[in-house]
């Protein structure tokens, strides 16, 4: 067989499952359409609610608009998008949103934990068991739970693949964001563990760090700061992400596994950006979404 030719669809026949894909502007989407023009049907998540009362808001065309570029996106003629709004905050959220996806689809190949959620945090000395329980709860425990789902319902098909989303913590510092930057480290750090029980059955398990990436949250004044620490000149955009994990996903990524990868066009950390919302390198700018 010849491996050094590529199919133009290399996510052809497969379903994605991705978390956090409320606004067009953020990191959910564009990981989506980027899986979508790679031939993948896709099931998306939202959960609109949250996006309400963060300072970006939601997108201005609805979810109904979200998903009409999404099928715009779609490459492959057979491939469909099908939505769900749910807070994973809840119990049995997570089991309940696979559920949904299986339904859909008959099976789940990707899983994209994407939907994130910070704010109402602290540093040591504000810290209560509310709000770090809160941060476990949508950051952690719904991606290990969605995580769960997806290997108990693998059947063995080529291309099951899990990708998590960290925020640098192990870069730089978070200044007054102790409770996200425990909750986000903990998935770089279990991406091994999990990735070595799954991987005789086929199933990579990689997570992902987008580094600063402007999806509309920034000041000016933050945002001038950190292109001044990026060789580029600019903060990352949604795509520079997508454009990894898409390749994760595919057969082409299939040998990497185990991993925490970092794409933050070379930004340079040498002292935290404080009043600014903590170390922006850190933070993967999408506002958060359950």
């Amino acid at each position: 067989m010849d491996r050094t030719t590529s199919d133009a669809l290399p996510l052809r026949g497969r379903v994605a499952l991705v978390t956090g894909v409320s606004r067009r502007t953020g990191i959910g989407f564009a990981i989506a359409r980027r899986l979508a023009a790679a031939g993948a049907s896709i099931f998306a998540h939202h959960h609109v609610p949250h996006d309400v009362n963060t300072p970006v808001g939601p997108d201005p065309g609805g979810v109904d608009a979200v998903l009409d570029e999404l099928r715009a996106a779609l490459a492959n003629p057979a491939a469909t998008v099908v939505d769900a709004g749910l807070d994973l905050a809840e119990a049995g959220a997570p089991q309940r949103l696979f559920a949904h996806a299986v339904g859909a689809f008959g099976h789940v190949d990707i899983l994209v934990c994407n939907h994130a959620s910070s704010g109402a945090d602290a540093g040591l000395g504000g810290l209560d068991a509310a709000m770090l329980d809160a941060h476990w709860a949508i950051n952690t425990r719904s991606s290990l739970l969605l995580a769960q789902e997806f290997a108990q319902a693998h059947d063995g098909r080529p291309g099951g693949r899990i990708v998590l989303m960290t925020s640098g913590q192990n870069l730089g510092p978070m200044p007054g964001e102790i409770a996200y930057a425990a909750s986000k480290g903990a998935l770089a750090a279990v991406t091994l563990t999990l990735a070595d029980e799954l991987a005789d059955r086929g199933i990579t398990v990689n997570c992902v760090n987008p580094g600063p990436v402007d999806t509309g949250w920034a000041t000016p004044e933050l945002l001038a700061a950190v292109a001044d620490r990026v060789p580029a000149g600019r903060w990352g955009e949604p795509d520079d992400p997508a454009r990894l994990i898409a390749w994760l996903v595919s057969d082409d990524g299939r040998w990497i596994t185990g991993q925490v990868l970092n794409t933050e066009g070379g930004f340079r950390r040498w002292d935290s950006l404080r009043g600014g919302g903590g170390d922006p390198g850190a933070e993967h700018g999408d506002p958060p979404t359950t």
